[in-house]
């Protein structure tokens, strides 16, 4: 397949590839690189080459592997030229200079010369077409110093041809090279790769391939903006191929100067200030602002899928922006992006924008999906704008331990939206404390009143609706908040106040993996079980300090310890079993039906201990009508 080539300064139509006969040449063809100066962003790859031909350390075969569009199959003939350079009286070795046209330049980057064979593995997957290459490597080149073979889409070939070039590909004749190309790396044989040196062409950085599309474009003479070219970049995923055909496609579709709502228009991209805007409508939960704003951009052409793409990009930048502030100072970031991301990312909890991400990463493979595209994306907007009034569940277990309820409809109590110089809600004093000890909750929120959301704007102010009094659970008398007392006097009682707390694997530990050799306020000596964890017993003490207010040292003894609370119950219910067992009208019940057995011994609260016995379908199945006589 082809490949596109970047050239990188003085970009012109080659003259060997004029338009002879008058037929349209695409950008990418007519701007394929000839030379390893004109790739872009391989530069790692161009400096291990030129080290290598430099010191003769030539290897045998190279494995180049990327996504699309990144150069292989262009690279590979450059690689190809590079070896058999050769310039009468000036260059007569291999190089990555190529300053000057050679002798069997033209015919490899042409993909004709006799010594350069080019095989795409697509479509020959057999054995014998591997065969041939076998049998053909043993003689030397016609005219140039080596024959190499490049096989585009290597990954295709069935395991019998992998199989069958191993050998050749070990040990191959000092007259040949080896070249491949794929992009499914993963699907190459680890026995092929260990014989081939591998280079991982790189996605071309935004900035490089924006440089190289105004380069083309200038050389074309075409009028473009640089939003236009940015945008193009952006969509060309860091693919020359995939840019330069957009720019072709823009081209055809701007009939003159291009601008960026052109290239909106024909990729179905949103203004990103737009997006910003239904970002900031879906953050402050206005959610009836950013369905409006989604019909909007839909009407005049905006994919609903390319929307939600574009916001989950606004929310990665943000979350980058709260990590490294520098972040914004990247030449792909507008200015725009820039200013209103910073103010976000002040505002913003990282846990919102986490969340956020979440939601929109699942949501937009939903609206790819749907049968409504728009439909689907409503009901993200309305997930995500309800998603940022939601606590968290140790935000909500924290409000309602305060004396604040949930609103029914989702939103979080509290005082205020979280921007400097937010204006405050209703709440009182208990939604007020709880949001000074909890910071997490200063992202934007929402009061919620009969099922519909009172929205505050994130950038602080008077609320878009007219306030309503919070919902709140019954007022009740308590006392004024003391430390909490707990009386420990054993393990049990451990593991009863690790089942208080909801921390299971603390529990199953304390009873399972723990035997306790003495007990003693504030100081606890156990001996772990075999399979107990390393750092149990420090975070046993670290939990009790926590849940208890009071000072725990857990320390680990020598000595024999009694048996885990898991093992003594096991011991009691088997001693129960036995006992029951050995009833006398247990024993006559078991006898009456062969192959019974007891399984399980419950005690009963009854204070007739024997009332059960006097059931008459009992004494039946007994065989006596005289229960005094069993």
């Amino acid at each position: 397949m082809d490949e596109i080539g970047f050239p990188q300064e003085g970009v012109s139509a080659p003259k060997d590839m004029a338009q002879q006969d008058g037929a349209y040449r695409v950008l990418a063809r007519k701007y394929r690189p000839q030379t390893f100066e004109d790739l872009v962003g391989q530069e790692p790859m161009v400096q291990t080459l030129e080290n290598a031909f430099d010191t003769g350390r030539i290897a045998q075969a190279w494995m180049l592997t990327g996504v699309r569009g990144v150069g292989k199959t262009t690279t590979a003939r450059i690689l190809a030229r590079g070896l058999n350079y050769e310039v009468p009286g000036v260059s007569d070795k291999p190089t990555v200079r190529l300053e000057q046209e050679g002798s069997h330049c033209k015919a490899i980057m042409e993909g004709r010369h006799v010594d350069v064979i080019e095989m795409d593995a697509a479509s020959h997957t057999g054995i014998s077409d591997i065969r041939e290459i076998t049998d053909a490597a043993r003689y030397r080149p016609a005219t140039a110093r080596y024959k190499v073979y490049i096989i585009d889409e290597v990954h295709m070939l069935s395991n019998a041809a992998f199989n069958g070039l191993l050998k050749t590909l070990e040990e191959p004749p000092e007259h040949v090279k080896f070249i491949f190309a794929t992009t499914e790396i993963r699907k190459v044989p680890v026995t092929v790769l260990s014989r081939c040196q591998r280079f991982d062409l790189r996605r071309i950085e935004q900035p490089k391939l924006v440089g190289l599309l105004r380069r083309i474009s200038d050389a074309e003479r075409i009028e473009i903006t640089d939003e236009a070219l940015t945008l193009i970049a952006r969509a060309g995923e860091g693919s020359a191929r995939d840019s330069l055909s957009l720019l072709d496609q823009a081209m055809a579709h701007g009939a003159g100067a291009i601008q960026a709502d052109d290239v909106r228009g024909m990729l179905g991209l949103a203004d990103r200030a737009r997006v910003i805007d239904l970002f900031e409508y879906v953050m402050s939960g206005n959610i009836a602002g950013a369905m409006d704003e989604l019909a909007a951009q839909y009407t005049v052409g905006a994919d609903p899928a390319v929307v939600l793409t574009d916001l989950a990009d606004f929310t990665h930048l943000v979350t980058r922006l709260k990590i490294v502030p520098k972040a914004g100072d990247d030449v792909s970031v507008t200015e725009t992006e820039r200013v209103r991301g910073h103010e976000f990312a002040e505002k913003l909890s990282m846990r919102l924008l986490s969340r956020t991400w979440q939601i929109l990463l699942k949501g937009v493979h939903e609206v790819q999906s749907a049968p409504k595209p728009l439909a689907a994306a409503d009901m993200v907007l309305v997930r995500l704008a309800y998603a940022a009034d939601l606590p968290d569940p140790g935000e909500a277990l924290a409000l309602l331990r305060s004396g604040g309820a949930v609103p029914a409809g989702g939103g979080a109590p509290v005082s205020q939206g979280g921007g400097s110089g937010g204006g405050q809600q209703g709440g009182g004093p208990r939604a007020a404390q709880s949001h000074a000890q909890n910071p997490a909750l200063s992202a934007p929120v929402a009061a919620v009143a009969g099922g519909r959301p009172r929205l505050e704007a994130i950038t602080g102010g008077a609320a878009q609706a007219a306030p309503q009094p919070m919902t709140y659970a019954a007022p009740q008398e308590t006392p004024e908040p003391t430390a909490p007392a707990f009386t420990l006097a054993n393990l049990r009682d451990c593991a009863a106040l690790a089942s208080e707390k909801r921390d299971i694997p603390m529990k199953v530990a304390i009873m399972r993996q723990m035997r306790l050799v003495k007990f003693e306020p504030g100081r606890i000596e156990v001996q772990p079980t075999e399979d107990a964890p390393a750092d149990i017993v420090g975070e046993f003490g670290r939990k009790l300090t926590e849940w208890t207010g009071t000072r725990w040292i857990v320390s680990v003894s020598r000595n024999q310890g009694r048996p885990t609370i898991h093992e003594e119950e096991e011991a009691n219910q088997e001693q129960m079993l036995s006992d029951a067992r050995s009833h006398p009208t247990v024993a006559a019940l078991l006898g009456k039906f062969p192959g019974a057995k007891v399984v399980d011994v419950r005690v009963q609260e009854s204070e007739d201990e024997d009332a059960e016995l006097a059931d008459p379908l009992l004494n039946e199945a007994l065989g006596d009508d005289d229960p005094d006589e069993i």
